[in-house]
C-alpha cells in the first residue's frame, strides 16, 4: 500500500500540489455517495453484460493497473492515493436496487457485481453493502454475476448457493499474478493468490459455478506464467478461465509506470515498451473491438498459448445464464395461490 500521498495530473484541472516536504502518509476516508440509482447501464459490446452494480467508489485493494483509477477524476479526486484511500460508498445501494426490482419494467436481467471496483474489498466486511445489495436480489430471484479477487465473496455462499441452484448465480476470481511477492508489488492491498484460489475450491465444493480472470494480461510481467495460474485455477474447481489485455489511460499509465519503477526498476522499460508494442505505440485504446486486445506477432503468440494450456487443462467458455430469467417479486406467487382456478393467460410466463 503507498505510503505517502501522490495523484498524477489532473485531467480535470490546471493545477498541481507539490510537496515541499514528504506528503503526509494517507488515511482512509470514507464519503457517503449520495447516488439515487444504483444500476449502471453498460453499452459498450466488449463487455459481456449490460447492467451492473457498484457498491464503492474507488478501492483499496490499490492494484496498480486499474482501469477504474481514471473514474476517480470525475469526483474530482486523484487516480493516485486518493483512488485508493477516500471511498465513496453508497449505503442506500440495497433500497435504491429493491426500488429499480419494483418497476414494472424491470424484467430480471442479469445483473454485474462490479463493474468498476471491487464489491468484496476490505471495507466490505464491516459495512456489508454489496451483501446487502445480494440479499435483495436473493428475495427476487434476480440473477447475479459475480468478480472479485477476495476470499470475502465466500462469506455469501448462503445467498449464492440458492441462486445458482437457480441457474441465476456465477463468480469469477480475479488472479492474474500467481507469484505473491510480485502480487504485492502491483496488487498491494489485495489478498494473495493463495486465498483467492481457496475461495475457488470453496465456491466449487458449494456447487456455485465459479471461474477465473487472468486479466489484466501484462507482457513482461505476467504473461509467462499464465499456464502456471491456469492449472493452479484448474486444480481449485475453476470451470472457465479468460484473459484481456491491460487498459492503461494516461492517468492510469502513470499510476502504474511509477510502481512498476519503485518495485521492479530493472523490469519497468522493457515492461512499457512491450505494452506500447502491442498497442502500435500506445497505452491505451478507446475504439469497441480494440480496448481489450493487443496485435502484433508477440501477442498473437502469448494468445496463442493461453488457448492451448486452456483448452488442454479442460476449460469451458465462460458460463452465461440460459433460458428465462427465474426473477419474481416477493408475495406474487403466493398472491396467485389465492386463486386456485386462475391460469396464466396462452404465452403468458409467470414471474
Amino acid at each position: 500500500m503507498s505510503r505517502s500521498s501522490w495523484n498524477p495530473t489532473h485531467r480535470f484541472r490546471s493545477t498541481e500540489i507539490v510537496w515541499d516536504e514528504p506528503p503526509p502518509p494517507p488515511k482512509l476516508q470514507l464519503i457517503d455517495d449520495a447516488s439515487r440509482s444504483i444500476l449502471a447501464r453498460n453499452d459498450s459490446p466488449d463487455i459481456p453484460y449490460t447492467w451492473s452494480v457498484n457498491p464503492y467508489r474507488g478501492c483499496t485493494h490499490a492494484c496498480a493497473y486499474c482501469y477504474a483509477r481514471a473514474f476517480h477524476e470525475y469526483l474530482d479526486l486523484g487516480a493516485g492515493t486518493d483512488f485508493e484511500r477516500i471511498l465513496h460508498v453508497k449505503h442506500r445501494a440495497p433500497e435504491l436496487l429493491a426500488e429499480a426490482f419494483a418497476k414494472r419494467s424491470w424484467a430480471g436481467e442479469g445483473l454485474a457485481f462490479s463493474g468498476v471496483t471491487d464489491c468484496y474489498q476490505p471495507i466490505e466486511r464491516r459495512l456489508t453493502v454489496t451483501r446487502r445489495c445480494l440479499e435483495v436480489c436473493a428475495a427476487h430471484r434476480n440473477p447475479v454475476g459475480v468478480i472479485t479477487r477476495s476470499p470475502l465473496v465466500t462469506r455469501d455462499i448462503d445467498l449464492l448457493e440458492p441462486l445458482a441452484r437457480l441457474g441465476a448465480a456465477h463468480v469469477s476470481l480475479s488472479i492474474p499474478i500467481l507469484d505473491p511477492e510480485l502480487c504485492r508489488m502491483l496488487e498491494p492491498g489485495a489478498p494473495p493468490p493463495s486465498a483467492r484460489l481457496a475461495a475457488v475450491r470453496a465456491l466449487a465444493d458449494a456447487g456455485i459455478p465459479v471461474g477465473v480472470s487472468l486479466g489484466p494480461l501484462i507482457p513482461g510481467i505476467n504473461d509467462a506464467a499464465m499456464p502456471e495460474t491456469l492449472a493452479a485455477a484448474r486444480e481449485a474447481g475453476a470451470q472457465w478461465a479468460f484473459t484481456m489485455l491491460v487498459r492503461l489511460a494516461p492517468s492510469v499509465a502513470r499510476v502504474f509506470e511509477r510502481r512498476l519503477r519503485e518495485t521492479l526498476p530493472l523490469r519497468a522499460g522493457a515492461v512499457m515498451a512491450r505494452l506500447r508494442r502491442a498497442r502500435d505505440g500506445k497505452l491505451n485504446e478507446g475504439r469497441f473491438g480494440h480496448r481489450m486486445v493487443g496485435q502484433g506477432e508477440a501477442w498473437e503468440m502469448t494468445m496463442q498459448m493461453f488457448r492451448v494450456h486452456r483448452d488442454r487443462l479442460g476449460f469451458t467458455a465462460p458460463r452465461g445464464r440460459e433460458g428465462p430469467s427465474p426473477f419474481r417479486r416477493p408475495g406474487e406467487a403466493v398472491q396467485l395461490s389465492m386463486f386456485p382456478n386462475t391460469r396464466p393467460a396462452p404465452g403468458a410466463r409467470e414471474r
